[in-house]
């Protein structure tokens, strides 16, 4: 049996929505002197280009989105509120800036311990939000520009499961972006 081995840079240097969709079912892997961690990917947003109000670089080139405008297949990490990293993978071509954030993940290995703590009510929510799976994934600013498509610290390995159903609505938390706040660009696996 072959070792899975992460999504390559073709993966990601396709368009953001398609990136965003398929990256559903997928599992974010974070190797650390904790051990090794893994989550499947159950929620993820697309960012794309300086037309989307919501994208960070819709401000344009800047020191904090250089990053998106790099190669596809790289980890763009960022603090919100002080005090929560969010996740995301740069898309597209290189020059073009576009990411992927992922939202939510299904805990797969490693929080065992973590989880027979939580009420079993819990359990199913522990890694939901952008900021509680870098905590609890022990991803920081240290992993931005980080190539993901190599086996190291941060990497995603191809779907083991492939979602019944995803559904796709409008992104979460950008209402200061007007219309593109209703871009239906969130990709979410759907309750059965």
């Amino acid at each position: 049996m072959t070792k899975p081995m992460p999504l390559k840079i073709e993966f990601y240097d396709r368009p953001t929505l398609d990136v965003a969709r398929d990256l559903i079912g997928c599992l974010l892997v974070r190797k650390s002197g904790q051990g090794i961690r893994a989550g499947r990917i159950i929620e993820t947003e697309a960012y794309i280009g300086t037309e989307d109000k919501a994208c960070h670089a819709s401000k344009g080139r800047t020191p904090r989105t250089e990053v998106m405008f790099g190669p596809p297949g790289t980890a763009y990490i960022y603090l919100i509120y002080g005090m929560y990293h969010c996740l995301n993978f740069v898309t597209e071509r290189e020059g073009f800036p576009a990411a992927v954030l992922i939202r939510a993940l299904e805990p797969v290995r490693g929080f065992d311990r973590n989880l027979a703590e939580l009420p079993a009510g819990k359990r199913k929510t522990y890694l939901n939000g952008p900021g509680r799976l870098c905590r609890e994934m022990e991803i920081t600013r240290d992993l931005n520009r980080h190539d993901v498509t190599k086996t190291g610290g941060l990497y995603v390995l191809p779907r083991d499961v492939i979602p019944a159903r995803i559904t796709q609505t409008p992104r979460v938390g950008v209402a200061y972006a007007g219309d593109d706040a209703l871009l239906p660009w969130r990709f979410v696996v759907a309750s059965p």
